[in-house]
């Protein structure tokens, strides 16, 4: 097992877009089983790579007993909305509800670059639409209204992991050597 430290807010990899990944190999291999043992470990129900300091385009999830990964997805989503909870590995303990699309179909790339298409509702398509934020540098914060979002924020002020120092950036051989841009 290969659990890792979570980035948590504040640090500058959760604000920036992520690369794309263009390499699938061994390294991206055990990424996604850093991500997927890490989140597992949290317990959560998605982890994206930028929350371990890794800069690329990729995410686990495990929703409804289905654990999986998606690698630089693309999201169709549905006009219909839903209103639920929701939090965030990198905001120990903040909850709020937050607006989603109900239903989402995630195209994207397996570990070994074959395409797979993810078809959610609810609570799936919720968790696929947070971690591909994830990976443009948007936070669930983001999305919340202006009364939410200041609540939410003292929460954070008041939280006892605000102000810890990040953990070390782990190296990587891809472009972005690990770190965000």
């Amino acid at each position: 097992m290969a659990i890792q430290p979570i980035r948590l807010f504040g640090d500058p990899v959760l604000r920036q877009r992520a690369e794309e990944v263009t390499v699938f190999d061994k390294e991206l291999r055990r990424l996604v089983k850093d991500l997927e043992d890490t989140m597992m470990d949290a317990p959560g129900a998605g982890l994206a790579a930028p929350q371990l300091g890794v800069s690329l385009r990729v995410f686990t999830y495990y929703v409804d007993g289905e654990l999986g990964h998606l690698v630089n997805p693309v999201l169709d989503l549905s006009e219909e909305c839903q209103d639920g909870e929701e939090g965030c590995l990198s905001f120990p303990g903040v909850v709020a509800d937050t607006r989603r699309a109900l239903h989402v179909v995630a195209k994207g790339f397996d570990v070994h670059g074959e395409p797979i298409t993810i078809t959610g509702s609810e609570y799936k398509a919720r968790a696929l639409q947070h971690e591909t934020d994830h990976l443009d540098g948007v936070l669930f914060i983001d999305r919340l209204d202006k009364a939410q979002r200041k609540l939410a924020m003292r929460a954070v002020r008041e939280a006892e992991w605000m102000g810890q120092p990040a953990p070390a950036v782990k190296l990587s051989p891809h472009a972005t050597f690990g770190k965000a841009l």
